[in-house]
């Protein structure tokens, strides 16, 4: 019938065609099997009907998936895509601020430099976000058609199949005690910032002064050098960081040795960065006598107000964590 044959051709034109023959007569056969002996047009619509569309049957047909990313690895591909665009987004806008200030002649309005970050940067959050997606998108196109003979079930945090005996490794976590996939991503944001501006305060972090409706550039506030100095322990820093923010994303609420942890790392940052600025070459000289001229007071006192705040910022920061750890691991 005709039917028949404009079905096995819609299926075979969707294959290798290496392979059309032999599926067709195989096809051909599956569906004479189905009828019977003295068929009607009906009949055969109700066979067709249980194979289903020709495009998912070919497809079952296939060596290689006719989707993009398929069900095994499309959970673990959104959830990197919504925590790398937004962190790489980020980054890059810090860097165009960075690009700016570094540039900065002294002969544009504050209103000027605003408005040219803000068109640069709509550009840049597209552009890194298109690439970010691709780049991302493509590898796992390629893992997935390269894992072509695994089974097609999701994989677990484990990157194995789901079974029964996984639910026994899940605690019913207290809503209070959770930690979101948005504060996950938060401190790794958090992360990139910091280092980021660590790495490149001497144009990040500058005073200005104003005249004549332009911005007159004074002194950056550290010397990058003595900052630069501390390089492997920063990175040891970021590290513990990111190896903590990773800790928690496998945890997903928060426990007692989660909280200790976190009180580790909060010591160690409290620690380093402290060590960094009681260091006396750490801030530039020529922005501590603007600003202690500026406020009307000695350069000692000024430096030694600023190294004080720092640290009892810390300290503050440091015990505000600790406190809310251990407070969400009792809950």
């Amino acid at each position: 019938m005709k039917l028949i044959e404009i079905y096995i051709h819609e299926v075979t034109r969707r294959l290798p065609e290496q392979n059309r023959e032999d599926i067709a007569l195989e096809l051909r056969s599956t569906i004479e099997d189905m009828l019977p002996d003295d068929y009607d047009e009906k009949e055969v619509k109700a066979v067709l009907a249980k194979l289903g569309n020709p495009a998912i049957l070919a497809s079952e047909y296939r060596d290689q998936p006719m989707y993009l990313i398929g069900p095994r690895y499309f959970d673990l591909y959104v959830t990197l895509l919504k925590m790398i665009i937004p962190i790489a987004v980020v980054v890059s806008l810090i860097a165009l601020v960075a690009d700016y200030l570094i540039g900065y002649s002294g002969d544009k309005t504050v209103a000027d430099i605003v408005t040219a970050v803000i068109s640069t940067g709509i550009g840049t959050f597209l552009e890194v976000g298109i690439q970010v997606f691709f780049w991302i998108t493509v590898v796992f196109a390629i893992i997935e058609r390269a894992d072509k003979g695994k089974e097609g079930h999701p994989l677990t945090t484990k990157l194995r199949k789901w079974t029964p005996d996984d639910l026994k490794d899940i605690a019913l976590v207290h809503k209070k005690k959770a930690i979101t996939s948005f504060e996950v991503f938060g401190s790794l944001l958090w992360t990139a910032i910091w280092a980021t501006v660590y790495f490149n305060a001497e144009h990040l972090i500058r005073v200005y002064r104003g005249g004549e409706g332009a911005l007159n550039f004074v002194a950056p506030a550290f010397n990058q050098h003595v900052l630069l100095d501390y390089w492997p322990i920063i990175l040891i820093v970021i590290g513990l960081e990111v190896a903590l923010t990773i800790y928690k994303l496998i945890k997903r609420q928060w426990t007692r040795e989660l909280a200790l942890c976190n009180t580790v790392l909060e010591l160690i940052v409290l620690i380093v960065f402290a060590v960094i600025l009681i260091n006396p070459s750490v801030f530039n000289q020529e922005f501590i006598n603007y600003m202690s001229n500026l406020l009307n007071t000695t350069a000692n006192q000024f430096e030694t107000g600023l190294v004080g705040g720092g640290i009892a910022i810390l300290i503050l920061v440091a015990v505000l964590n600790i406190y809310e750890g251990f407070r969400k691991a009792r809950l």
